[in-house]
């Protein structure tokens, strides 16, 4: 093997160490000292050295990016358990505490206690081998979780070497992995834009994020870690929390926010009460405090109840809960259509906030919880923040509490409501639904979809407020004169989106069907369903069964593909556009011609009242292979008549669409031609 030049390992090394030392300025100080443009450019000469001398430190930045999946995760046994905290939820249990302790030390003299936030995230245990990162691992059950080092490898806060204190032989680290409030925002805003179900809060999304298969997911979200105790410990001492808390500090660890020392119980209270006060301005999300009694000797004298350290207690932040009574029940429409169960309630006041509305969050929490129309509950501002029906207060029903059953149909448009296979939420599968349809709109417009330029984020939002798009047609009625009147539209940019708007008309099938947001259905699945069928119209109704002959088309993609194509609205919607000059192509079809059926191709409307229902004159045109539409447009073969027919046939003869009544419909098209 050809030897590296002393002088390659040592700038290697040197690299190694900078770059090191900016990533603990830059994710744990938060005080960087030199530019992004630097970092960078450092990192890319260490990757170029380290390719072209294959030498590579274990801690060197450049081994923290994704590796490959991962087919599931070893799992791993602690040295030491990592226990659970018992709670305390008033200052009388914390004083309770306080007592336990004396009692089990006999001794009377006061406590010294450290105090620090309680994050909310996902218990971790870093362990380091001679000072170098050798493993990550979960709780678990606390005595066994499992190995997820590459995903920790991605947190740029995590110290691959310990470098600047005393090292130890062997060091298990525990802390808490957790989401800032505005990143997990931020998550689920992008999660929501492409249609994925949504995290329920910052640490659910933080777990999630960690028990990824693939490393590269959990490098793309901002995860933090805070540091704050150890298990097994072998070739350093420590004496207590506080000095512990110091260390890590120096091995440039980070550490939980405002650790206090406290003397005595009292001051101890004193200093929960000030993390209670200032807890608004944390970015991250915490539901009290952790006091621990500082010195180690005392820790190990109190020992452990159970699965909980008698050394150790979560004091937690009063619950804000208020009772009232839920005067009606309804269903909110959001942005990527799921439907969420609201209670109107009557007003009352819980942390200094008058709430007269709550979430339900879904209708399997409804049926968990028994929740009616006129029910007496106990409401809770979750974090101060989002009000939620904690119970309800059985006793007081009357008998004329009122069950809320799952929609059937959107409240906001009246289209089909779907329900995801093994998920809770209920889902408008409306193509122009008011409640969605800016961001249906700004996805059909995206580059994958129809690539429709200058119809980006906030030019949906600008024209939605200017009340010139409400639905998918009106991108295509949009006229430049519209335009010219907007802000930041000249006459340059106006015509540019016209032209935009004209060439996406002409389009494919693939991206089209990927444009409409059908739930499940992404780019590949949408590339698979033009390959098995020919025209826009071969999917109008459907059946689950022939989406899911398809191979790799679980049932999934195809209930939720049959469920939009069965929809009334969402087909008279897509005729529409054709009438507006859509035009689709599919040169992706890869299936056998079909044997033609009587009326394949043609597609007709109806007028009037027919001999028989009208939804089996309908359904008898589709099985011979036409078509059904609800309007007439130059598209038009035939205007079917019944009794009575209306404006249809002024049109029809404007256009020159041919007219043919019911019984030559039978004769001449259905018999003569079977």
């Amino acid at each position: 093997m050809k030897r590296i030049p002393d002088n390659i390992k040592k700038e290697i090394e040197k690299l190694v160490k900078e770059l090191n030392f900016h990533c603990y300025r830059y994710y744990v100080l938060d005080s960087p000292v030199i530019s992004d443009e630097e970092y960078d450019r450092l990192f890319r000469h260490l990757k170029e050295l380290e390719g072209r001398h294959n030498y590579i430190l274990p801690d060197s930045p450049t081994q923290r990016v994704g590796a490959p999946p991962l087919d599931k995760f070893v799992k791993v046994k602690h040295k030491e358990p990592m226990l659970s905290l018992d709670n305390a939820l008033s200052e009388d249990e914390v004083r309770e505490f306080d007592q336990r302790v004396k009692r089990f030390i006999k001794s009377d003299e006061e406590i010294t206690y450290t105090i620090e936030p309680k994050y909310d995230g996902l218990a971790i245990e870093l362990t380091y081998r001679n000072g170098i990162f050798f493993r990550a691992s979960t709780r678990g059950d606390g005595y066994e979780g499992e190995d997820v080092t590459r995903n920790i490898k991605t947190i740029k806060a995590v110290p691959l070497k310990i470098e600047e204190v005393k090292t130890p032989e062997e060091i298990d680290i525990r802390g808490e992995v957790y989401m800032d409030i505005e990143d997990f925002e931020a998550l689920n805003r992008e999660r929501e834009a492409h249609r994925e179900s949504l995290f329920a809060n910052p640490r659910n999304a933080a777990a999630g994020s960690i028990r990824q298969l693939d490393s590269s997911i959990t490098s793309s979200r901002k995860l933090h870690v805070a540091c704050y105790g150890t298990g097994a410990v072998k070739g350093i001492d420590f004496k207590n929390q506080w000095e512990l808390i110091r260390w890590l500090k120096e091995a440039r660890f980070p550490v939980p926010l405002n650790v206090k020392r406290a003397q005595g119980i009292e001051e101890a209270i004193s200093a929960f009460k000030e993390i209670e006060e200032t807890r608004k301005d944390f970015p991250f999300e915490t539901d009290g405090a952790v006091i621990k009694v500082n010195e180690f000797r005392l820790q190990q004298m109190l020992g452990v109840k159970t699965r909980e350290p008698r050394w150790a207690i979560a004091y937690k932040f009063p619950a804000h809960q208020g009772t009232t009574i839920i005067r009606e029940i309804g269903a909110s429409v959001g942005r990527t259509g799921v439907i969420t169960p609201v209670a109107f309630l009557e007003p009352v006041g819980i942390g200094g906030v008058i709430v007269s509305r709550s979430t339900l969050h879904n209708w399997d929490e409804i049926q968990r919880k028994d929740i009616r129309a006129g029910d007496t509950v106990v409401v809770e501002r979750a974090g101060d923040v989002i009000p939620h029906v904690v119970t309800v207060v059985k006793e007081k029903r009357t008998g004329k509490e009122k069950h809320f059953p799952p929609p059937r149909r959107c409240p906001s448009c009246n289209s089909i409501v779907e329900r995801e296979e093994g998920g809770v939420a209920y889902r408008c599968i409306g193509l122009n639904c008011p409640a969605q349809v800016q961001e249906r709109i700004k996805h059909y417009a995206s580059r994958a979809a129809m690539d429709i330029e200058g119809l980006g984020e906030k030019n949906v939002e600008l024209l939605y407020s200017k009340r010139l798009i409400s639905s998918f047609l009106d991108v295509y009625k949009l006229k430049k004169e519209d335009l010219l009147e907007l802000p930041r539209f000249a006459d340059k940019s106006a015509s540019n989106l016209i032209e935009a708007i004209e060439r996406s008309k002409q389009t494919t099938l693939v991206r089209f069907l990927y444009s409409l947001g059908i739930l499940h259905v992404g780019e590949y699945s949408a590339k698979l369903l033009a390959m098995n069928f020919r025209r826009l119209e071969d999917l109008y109704n459907v059946k689950t069964e022939n989406v899911m002959n398809i191979k790799q088309m679980g049932e999934k993609i195809a209930s939720s593909t049959a469920r939009f194509f069965s929809d009334r609205e969402n087909l008279r919607t897509l005729d529409a556009m054709k009438s507006l000059g859509l035009k689709i192509s599919n040169p992706d079809y890869k299936g056998k011609k079909k044997e033609k059926r009587v009326l394949d191709g043609l597609t007709f409307v109806i007028t009037g009242t027919l001999p028989k229902p009208r939804k089996e004159v309908e359904d008898l045109i589709e099985r011979m292979g036409g078509h059904v539409a609800g309007s007439v447009s130059k598209s038009t073969d035939y205007l079917l008549l019944g009794k009575d027919p209306g404006s249809k046939v002024k049109k029809a003869t404007s256009l020159g669409v041919k007219t043919l009544s019911y019984e030559a419909f039978l004769l001449k098209m259905i018999q003569k031609r079977v």
